[in-house]
């Protein structure tokens, strides 16, 4: 229960400081927070534990791959953030992610 609750503060921490950020001369720090591993380290750490160094090697690739729909979503921000609404440009982003996120992981498991 007490690593959950570490988690969890974590996950608020981050958030905190993207708010901090948010309001800053240096506001766009805030893009480069969520890039810090914090729930990578989790996941890797859980995995680890769980399943073993191999699978360790296999998140970690699989970590690599995932920047793709990652790259699709910042790239579809990119361009439509002065061609529509924050919220519609952010929507839409979502839903790129959502789709090569998806195809993502149909292609991974096609691999393994």
């Amino acid at each position: 229960m007490l690593s959950l609750f570490f988690k969890c503060i974590l996950g608020a921490l981050a958030v905190l400081i993207i708010a901090l950020l948010s309001r800053s001369k240096i506001y766009y720090i805030a893009g480069l927070v969520p890039l810090f591993p914090t729930f990578a380290l989790i996941a890797h750490v859980i995995v680890v534990q769980e399943q073993g160094t191999e699978a360790l090697k296999k998140i970690a690739l699989f970590g690599l791959w995932s920047l793709i729909p990652y790259a699709m979503y910042l790239l579809t921000v990119y361009l439509f953030a002065t061609k529509m609404t924050a919220m519609a440009s952010l929507s839409l982003a979502t839903v790129v992610w959502v789709i090569t996120a998806i195809i993502l992981v149909y292609i991974w498991q096609l691999a393994q």
